[in-house]
């Protein structure tokens, strides 16, 4: 066997789950990128993965192997940079065991991220929420199950993995009702819940009953809704709202559209970006930079704080002809 399978092995076993404590998620996002570049560099040496060696994964191979996930895999620059952050990761690990190779790695440590374009979010008007919240079969139990899952998600701005892994035992409902959640990090937060959410979640764990530590959004056979499952289920209801709301009609609806969303009420709302970024379980108060991008009104409302100086406009000439040159060019 080679020193990168056990170098890799350890990464796994040592540095992410002793050392680092990694979420499931983060863990399983690794391995994947390991497997297809394993499976990369099998192609390109002709060696099984078990006998390939650290200098087989040098800097050519490695943005090959991104360019590959590009072009290949259709994959966009925001998971070309994930996969290439955990290949950066374990690479750090291994200058710790192998200097040997300290020159490789660093020249595959040296490969950088990809710039890309942020688009400005996309998140629901008022009169897009109620038709959503209108359009699941109120009639039937999974339409009530999904109607109080898309108010909780839009009013709280919960992430999909938080809202698969929520338990009937963590919501409050009391005085201060309000949600548990454990989100990125393994970061536990509490979120308030308004009264009118209180209302169709009490309806709803009347009617769910079970254990606390059941599911509180479960599909027909008690098991816990999965991402792609809850995914499915908002593009299901967002189309159907869009008969009565034509302008979601021009909209992705995902569940991130309505974290977007609950996002945008609370900016509406005068909310201050530390207290949304809490809200949200955002890292850093950057994170929240985007709405601000995203609210014309706010941009408007500070447009018509400025007053235009009371100048004649003027065309600029340049004071010299080589400026001019460069000016033109």
């Amino acid at each position: 066997m080679s020193a990168l399978a056990p170098t890799l092995q350890a990464f796994f076993s040592e540095r992410l789950v002793n050392e680092k404590g990694a979420s499931p998620h983060t863990i399983a996002a690794y391995r994947d990128t390991f497997r297809l570049l394993l499976g990369f560099a099998q192609e390109r040496t002709g060696k099984p993965p078990c006998e390939l060696q650290i200098e087989d994964l040098d800097t050519p191979l490695i943005a090959a192997f991104l360019d590959h996930l590009e072009r290949d895999r259709g994959n966009g620059p925001r998971t070309r940079n994930a996969r290439l952050a955990a290949i950066h990761s374990m690479f750090r690990f291994a200058a710790l065991r192998h200097p040997e190779h300290a020159g490789l790695i660093a020249r595959v440590l040296a490969v950088p991220a990809k710039r890309f374009e942020r688009a400005i979010v996309s998140y629901l008007t008022e009169v897009e929420v109620d038709a959503l919240l209108a359009a699941p079969d109120r009639g039937r139990w999974i339409g009530r199950r999904d109607h109080a899952l898309l108010a909780l998600a839009i009013q709280t701005g919960l992430r999909v993995s938080e809202l698969t892994g929520l338990r009937r035992g963590d919501l409050r409902l009391g005085v201060g009702a309000h949600v548990q959640t454990t989100g990125k990090g393994r970061k536990q937060r509490a979120t308030p819940l308004t009264r009118e959410t209180v209302s169709v979640l009490r309806e709803w764990l009347k009617e769910r009953g079970g254990n606390p530590d059941e599911p509180l959004f479960p599909t027909s056979r008690g098991r816990a809704l999965g991402r792609d499952a809850i995914a499915l289920l908002v593009k299901k209801h967002a189309t159907t709202a869009g008969h009565s709301c034509p302008t979601l009609g021009g909209k992705g609806v995902s569940p991130h559209v309505l974290r977007h969303t609950a996002a945008m009420n609370l900016l509406h709302a005068g909310v201050d970006s530390t207290v949304i970024a809490l809200w949200l379980g955002h890292e850093s108060v950057e994170a929240t930079k985007i709405y601000l991008h995203a609210d014309m009104a706010i941009k408007e409302r500070a447009l018509a704080r400025t007053t235009p100086p009371k100048s004649t406009p003027g065309r600029y000439r340049p004071p010299d002809t080589l400026l001019a040159f460069l000016e033109a060019l």
